[in-house]
């Protein structure tokens, strides 16, 4: 008799045990649950897929300013240079190549400098533009040239740059994707601001 009562409370302690595991099991799902549907997210931030939204739309224009972005996108073409006003300031970055190199690998006589090859580049600073020429100076042998033979030239690579074939620097890039981002500015006020300082960004003819 006692081994059966011994052996049935071994089965209720049992059988105990395993209910309050499902208990607890259906418990912890219970509170997944609540927490997938009504507490706050953690994969991702809000608005990430709209990183690169135009910032005007999320803004509302209004009318006005629709229709000349809209003139803008339909008037501009594609492949031309911004032209940079004469009268803005210059600084020149001379890009040479080293004095070992300006010795004629044919003969041995020292290069003369026969040209040079400037690109302009329109550089932003607070309150004022500038444009940085990159002037890349031509070396030639003028003994070569003189007898006749293959004409051996050296000059500097061209330094690189963000975008190429542009005349943005690094700085200019990083005020207007600022302004248009950070503070709604839409692409034809910076154009009218920068026209102000003297310096048409404008890709329209």
């Amino acid at each position: 008799m006692l081994l059966e009562q011994q052996a049935e409370t071994a089965r209720l302690q049992q059988e105990s045990e395993r209910w309050k595991h499902d208990f607890y099991h259906l418990f912890e799902k219970w509170q997944l649950e609540l927490k997938k549907r009504f507490a706050a997210s953690s994969e991702g931030l809000p608005g990430q897929g709209d990183l690169f939204n135009e910032i005007e739309d999320i803004l509302q224009p209004d009318e006005e300013e629709v229709a000349a972005e809209q003139h803008i996108a339909y008037t501009r073409k594609v492949g031309r240079r911004a032209r940079l006003d004469a009268s803005l300031p210059r600084k020149e970055v001379i890009h040479d190549i080293s004095d070992d190199e300006k010795t004629c690998e044919c003969c041995g006589t020292d290069m003369h400098r026969m040209g040079e090859d400037v690109s302009e580049k329109l550089d932003f600073i607070p309150a004022k533009v500038q444009v940085i020429r990159h002037v890349r100076p031509k070396y030639s042998c003028r003994t070569c040239e003189q007898q006749g033979t293959e004409s051996n030239i050296k000059q500097a690579p061209v330094a690189p740059s963000m975008l190429p074939k542009s005349i943005s620097t690094p700085s200019l890039l990083g005020q207007i994707i600022t302004a248009k981002f950070q503070y709604g500015l839409p692409l034809y006020r910076q154009e009218a601001m920068f026209k102000q300082f003297g310096a048409d960004i404008s890709p329209r003819p």
